[in-house]
Protein backbone atom coordinates (compact mmCIF):
# COMPACT_ATOMS: atom_id res chain seq x y z
CA UNK A 1 0.00 0.00 0.00
CA UNK A 2 1.62 3.55 -0.75
CA UNK A 3 1.60 6.33 1.52
CA UNK A 4 -1.64 8.13 -0.79
CA UNK A 5 -3.69 5.29 -0.66
CA UNK A 6 -2.96 4.80 3.43
CA UNK A 7 -3.22 8.38 3.72
CA UNK A 8 -6.64 9.50 1.87
CA UNK A 9 -8.80 6.53 4.46
CA UNK A 10 -7.00 7.69 7.08
CA UNK A 11 -7.70 11.59 6.73
CA UNK A 12 -11.88 10.39 6.25
CA UNK A 13 -11.22 8.03 9.52
CA UNK A 14 -10.13 11.50 11.04
CA UNK A 15 -12.50 13.75 9.99
CA UNK A 16 -15.15 11.24 11.05
CA UNK A 17 -13.85 11.03 14.11
CA UNK A 18 -13.81 14.68 15.06
CA UNK A 19 -17.54 14.81 14.10
CA UNK A 20 -18.51 11.61 16.03
CA UNK A 21 -16.55 13.18 19.17
CA UNK A 22 -18.45 16.52 18.53
CA UNK A 23 -15.49 18.38 17.41
CA UNK A 24 -15.85 19.36 14.24
CA UNK A 25 -13.79 19.31 11.00
CA UNK A 26 -10.98 22.13 11.12
CA UNK A 27 -12.78 23.76 9.03
CA UNK A 28 -16.23 23.70 10.74
CA UNK A 29 -14.40 24.12 14.60
CA UNK A 30 -12.94 27.66 13.05
CA UNK A 31 -16.44 28.60 11.89
CA UNK A 32 -18.20 28.24 15.13
CA UNK A 33 -18.45 30.03 17.92
CA UNK A 34 -16.37 28.99 21.10
CA UNK A 35 -17.69 26.69 23.62
CA UNK A 36 -16.97 26.83 27.29
CA UNK A 37 -14.18 23.51 26.79
CA UNK A 38 -12.35 26.11 24.25
CA UNK A 39 -10.84 28.13 26.50
CA UNK A 40 -9.20 24.84 28.82
CA UNK A 41 -8.23 23.50 25.74
CA UNK A 42 -6.62 26.63 24.87
CA UNK A 43 -5.30 26.49 28.25
CA UNK A 44 -3.72 23.06 28.18
CA UNK A 45 -2.11 23.71 24.92
CA UNK A 46 -0.29 26.93 25.51
CA UNK A 47 0.08 26.99 29.82
CA UNK A 48 -0.72 23.70 31.50
CA UNK A 49 3.02 22.47 31.15
CA UNK A 50 4.24 25.03 33.49
CA UNK A 51 0.97 26.34 35.23
CA UNK A 52 -2.26 25.27 36.71
CA UNK A 53 -4.95 27.16 38.51
CA UNK A 54 -4.42 25.34 41.93
CA UNK A 55 -3.52 27.61 44.52
CA UNK A 56 -0.53 26.78 46.29
CA UNK A 57 0.05 24.12 43.37
CA UNK A 58 3.32 25.83 41.53
CA UNK A 59 5.16 23.87 39.34
CA UNK A 60 8.05 25.28 36.83
CA UNK A 61 5.81 27.96 36.83
CA UNK A 62 3.16 29.96 39.38
CA UNK A 63 -0.12 28.48 39.50
CA UNK A 64 -2.66 31.06 37.96
CA UNK A 65 -5.35 30.62 40.36
CA UNK A 66 -6.88 34.14 41.27
CA UNK A 67 -4.08 35.33 38.40
CA UNK A 68 -6.35 38.58 37.35
CA UNK A 69 -6.32 41.59 39.50
CA UNK A 70 -2.97 40.34 41.36
CA UNK A 71 0.39 42.13 41.30
CA UNK A 72 3.10 40.60 39.21
CA UNK A 73 5.76 38.17 40.85
CA UNK A 74 3.83 38.99 44.39
CA UNK A 75 2.76 35.10 44.80
CA UNK A 76 3.97 33.72 48.27
CA UNK A 77 6.46 30.59 48.25
CA UNK A 78 7.48 31.22 44.55
CA UNK A 79 10.71 32.39 43.05
CA UNK A 80 10.44 34.45 40.63
CA UNK A 81 13.27 36.32 38.54
CA UNK A 82 13.95 39.49 39.77
CA UNK A 83 12.56 41.17 36.37
CA UNK A 84 8.67 39.89 37.09
CA UNK A 85 9.49 40.51 41.01
CA UNK A 86 10.26 44.47 40.21
CA UNK A 87 7.26 44.75 37.46
CA UNK A 88 5.19 47.20 38.27
CA UNK A 89 1.54 45.45 37.03
CA UNK A 90 -1.27 43.98 37.69
CA UNK A 91 -2.82 41.21 35.35
CA UNK A 92 -6.03 42.14 33.66
CA UNK A 93 -7.15 40.96 30.87
CA UNK A 94 -5.44 43.58 28.45
CA UNK A 95 -2.34 43.13 30.09
CA UNK A 96 -2.58 39.31 30.41
CA UNK A 97 -3.42 39.61 26.45
CA UNK A 98 0.18 41.52 25.94
CA UNK A 99 2.15 38.93 28.04
CA UNK A 100 0.65 35.88 26.11
CA UNK A 101 1.84 37.21 23.02
CA UNK A 102 4.87 38.04 24.14
CA UNK A 103 6.15 37.98 27.52
CA UNK A 104 9.58 39.41 26.87
CA UNK A 105 8.09 42.52 25.50
CA UNK A 106 6.16 43.05 28.77
CA UNK A 107 8.57 41.72 31.31
CA UNK A 108 11.94 41.80 29.43
CA UNK A 109 13.90 39.58 31.57
CA UNK A 110 11.44 37.07 32.60
CA UNK A 111 11.89 33.37 33.13
CA UNK A 112 9.17 31.95 30.61
CA UNK A 113 11.77 30.13 28.42
CA UNK A 114 11.61 29.15 25.94
CA UNK A 115 8.10 29.96 25.69
CA UNK A 116 7.86 33.29 23.03
CA UNK A 117 4.44 33.89 22.84
CA UNK A 118 0.93 32.66 21.67
CA UNK A 119 -0.09 34.71 18.08
CA UNK A 120 -3.44 33.90 17.77
CA UNK A 121 -5.51 36.80 19.26
CA UNK A 122 -8.65 34.43 19.52
CA UNK A 123 -6.43 31.72 21.64
CA UNK A 124 -5.67 34.29 23.99
CA UNK A 125 -8.80 35.74 24.46
CA UNK A 126 -9.77 31.77 24.89
CA UNK A 127 -7.17 31.50 28.02
CA UNK A 128 -7.79 34.60 29.39
CA UNK A 129 -11.61 34.18 29.45
CA UNK A 130 -10.75 30.51 30.75
CA UNK A 131 -8.90 32.26 33.77
CA UNK A 132 -11.89 34.94 34.44
CA UNK A 133 -14.30 31.85 34.70
CA UNK A 134 -12.01 30.11 37.07
CA UNK A 135 -10.90 32.94 39.37
CA UNK A 136 -12.43 31.09 42.37
CA UNK A 137 -11.37 27.49 41.78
Amino acid sequence: MTFRQFALPLAALIALSADVLGQGTVGETAGRSAGPDDGQLAFNNACRTCHTLREGDNRLGPNLHKVIGRKAGSLPNYSYSSAMKGADLVWDNTTLDRFIANPDQVVSGNNMKPYGGLASAEERAKIIAFLEANRGS
